[in-house]
């Protein structure tokens, strides 16, 4: 017994013996307990409060309560993947406008890349974007993917002459400034949402992020290749030339940007890139395969969906 209960205890004793009347103890209401009366249950249950309370403090100084830093966490790594992944993007567009600065460009390594996309565009855009949209904001996605698809043919058709994509642009094609700028502006917008398709997709997931980047870097060389070859055939130098490549990559690291900043606005970001990525697979590239009377061609469109759908079996997503 510690040297204060002894003392009490000797004081009730000696109170006894001298007579004297022992204060009856009060609850916290200020009422006279009964006698007889168990105290171990109001114990016990301030115990259990004082416990739970520690335990709540220990987690929240241990890192208990993270299922939201978590979540933030997740994402930042994906939107710092996602900005990597749109600067290696961009530097395909260098490497397309170097190949024509070179003069030794490799015209079927091109049309193969070209090829490749298609297929394996077409498969992310059926199998994955537009899937995932409908999942995400519903049927009215549909109506978003259809905007994202006219919204690049109108670009391309209004302010772009007629190119072929991927391929070298002569100087009787490119009479004058305009054309060589309604070009740059055409194909500028068109590499921007090559960035809102990267960072939608990573938004999704880092599965979505992934197959939407390689589906982008496939055609990012020939994007490069016709822009440099159009400045070329304008008259302007070969560093005119690289800059205007550049130009691609900058607008597509600002697309990845923009999107990873407006989050919340992934319901209408990532139908849009569907669209997007629908009309350069459906309507840039595979017009451009079909010119070429090769059954390796056609082969490698098959390759491109095929290699979408193996990945997808392989990592079960």
């Amino acid at each position: 017994m510690s040297v204060i209960g002894f003392r009490s205890v000797f004081r009730k004793k000696k109170r006894q013996n001298d007579g004297a009347e022992i204060p009856q103890r009060r609850n916290f209401r200020g009422k006279a307990r009964k006698k007889g009366k168990a105290e171990k249950p109001r114990i016990r249950w301030l115990r259990s409060r004082v416990w739970l309370e520690a335990v709540r403090i220990g987690e929240r100084k241990s890192g208990g309560e993270q299922p939201h830093s978590k979540m933030g966490h997740d994402l930042a790594f994906r939107t710092g993947l996602a900005a990597g992944l749109g600067l290696i993007a961009a530097a395909g567009n260098l490497v397309g406008g170097y190949f024509v600065v070179r003069g030794d460009w490799p015209r079927k390594f091109l049309q193969y890349f070209l090829a490749l996309g298609a297929g394996y565009m077409l498969a992310v855009a059926f199998v994955e974007v537009i899937p995932e949209s409908v999942q995400l904001s519903g049927e009215s996605a549909l109506l978003f993917v259809l905007i994202g698809y006219f919204l690049v043919h109108l670009f391309e058709h209004t302010l772009a002459p007629h190119f072929h994509f991927g391929e070298e642009t002569h100087c009787e094609e490119v009479s004058h400034q305009h054309a060589r700028t309604s070009v740059l502006v055409g194909m500028t917008i068109h590499t921007f949402f090559d960035g809102v398709a990267i960072a939608a997709g990573f938004l999704v997931s880092t599965w979505l992020g992934a197959v939407m980047f390689f589906a982008v870097f496939l055609h990012k060389l020939p994007e490069g290749f016709t822009v440099a070859s159009v400045v070329l055939a304008s008259g302007q130098g070969k560093r005119n030339a690289i800059l205007a490549a550049g130009l691609l990559g900058v607008a597509t690291v600002a697309g990845v940007l923009l999107t990873s900043s407006l989050e919340g606005q992934l319901k209408y970001a990532l139908p849009l890139s569907g669209g997007v990525t629908l009309y350069v697979a459906a309507t840039d590239l595979l017009p451009e395969v079909n010119r070429e009377p090769n059954w390796r061609m056609a082969l490698l469109v098959f390759v491109g969906v095929a290699s979408l759908l193996i990945m997808k079996h392989l990592f079960h997503v």
